[in-house]
């Protein structure tokens, strides 16, 4: 009995030396997490800082910033650059599928171009981050027409809050009276929702082409070239637009507004290098959590930084919407062997 017992003690004993390795591990785990966390909510809050006053830059000629075309190839380029040097770093995958690769770059840069496009038509901040938040709505809106897919109450009360309080950010009159943003704007954020659902799927279809080869995409091949591809079409399509060679010289004849975009393309490189660091150190889930918190402090500074003019409306708006994205984000978090079907919870009642 007394051996038995001994037994069983020991097993909840630790030794001193064990606690400590136990306790540095999870220090340095709590270390490298408000490094990944640090990281990304500093480069992406920036980040949206930076590209608000970007379009809201009025020349010295009066007239405003509206080269997104332009815009966007510097910030990929910045990307290119950032996933060549960590690609070097941790070695590259030979072999990939290159035509997948030059889809999901044109999808994404899509995506970029038209949440972009609806900014420079006068679209704000906060509302286009509070409606890019919605991305389950084209997904949605796909499984319902195209795949007869069925969704949870919650599911759509969580779409609802987004969409809702999307809304009534921007119909809500503001303090100053300020104009609501353009029925445009709104179809591109529509738009840019819409590339966001196909970019996922073309993703899946990389990881599997990739898969049947034998070859596994490190996080900087996807960097790489992503943005490879992403700049490819921005510099050529600025190109063939003429938009290139106005935008030059409109930064040189604004170098200031040139500064905020070298600022904005290297916070754009620092935040997606932070993403896949704490995707390779922690699980995707914490990284998921990290981003969606980060675009409720991204509104919250710009309403700071720029004054928006705010009613209890728009505050209202505010708070409907964020309680749709955290719900998204909760429901990530329930294991689905827990989640009980609506018929079991009746007759177990």
């Amino acid at each position: 009995y007394n051996y038995v017992g001994k037994v069983a003690s020991s097993r909840h004993f630790e030794f001193p030396e064990e606690h400590a390795r136990g306790s540095h591990r999870k220090m340095a785990g709590s270390v490298q997490l408000l490094i990944g966390a640090g990281g990304i909510y500093g480069a992406f809050i920036y980040y949206g800082v930076l590209q608000e006053g970007i379009y809201n830059y009025v020349g010295s000629d009066g007239s405003k910033f509206n080269f997104t075309l332009f815009l966007l190839a510097l910030e990929s380029a910045a990307n290119v650059v950032v996933g060549l040097a960590g690609m070097l770093v941790t070695g590259g995958t030979k072999g990939l599928p290159q035509e997948m690769f030059a889809l999901t770059g044109g999808t994404q840069i899509a995506a970029k171009f038209l949440t972009n496009a609806a900014m420079a038509t006068g679209v704000s901040f906060p509302t286009q981050a509070l409606a890019k938040s919605g991305k389950m709505i084209p997904v949605m809106i796909g499984g319902l027409v195209l795949g007869g897919q069925t969704y949870s109450t919650r599911e759509y009360l969580q779409v609802l809050a987004i969409v809702g309080g999307t809304a009534i950010f921007n119909l809500a009159k503001s303090k100053g009276g300020g104009a609501s943003s353009s029925a445009l704007g709104f179809i591109f954020l529509l738009g840019s929702l819409v590339c966001d659902g196909v970019t996922g799927g073309a993703q899946n279809n990389l990881k599997e082409k990739a898969r049947k080869k034998g070859l596994k995409a490190k996080p900087y091949d996807m960097m790489l070239w992503t943005n490879f591809y992403m700049m490819l079409y921005m510099i050529l399509a600025a190109v063939l637009t003429g938009e290139f060679f106005t935008a030059y010289a409109w930064t040189m004849a604004n170098p200031s507004v040139l500064k905020d975009i070298l600022y904005f393309s290297l916070c754009s490189a620092v935040g997606q290098s932070f993403i896949f660091y704490v995707v390779s150190v922690f699980d995707p889930l914490v990284c998921t959590t990290i981003t969606t918190t980060r675009k409720i402090g991204s509104v919250l500074s710009s309403i700071l930084i720029y004054g928006h003019s705010m009613s209890f409306q728009r505050w209202f708006g505010v708070a409907i919407a964020t309680i749709g994205i955290l719900g998204e984000l909760e429901s990530k978090f329930r294991p689905k062997s827990k989640r009980i079907p609506h018929a079991k919870v009746a007759h177990a009642a």
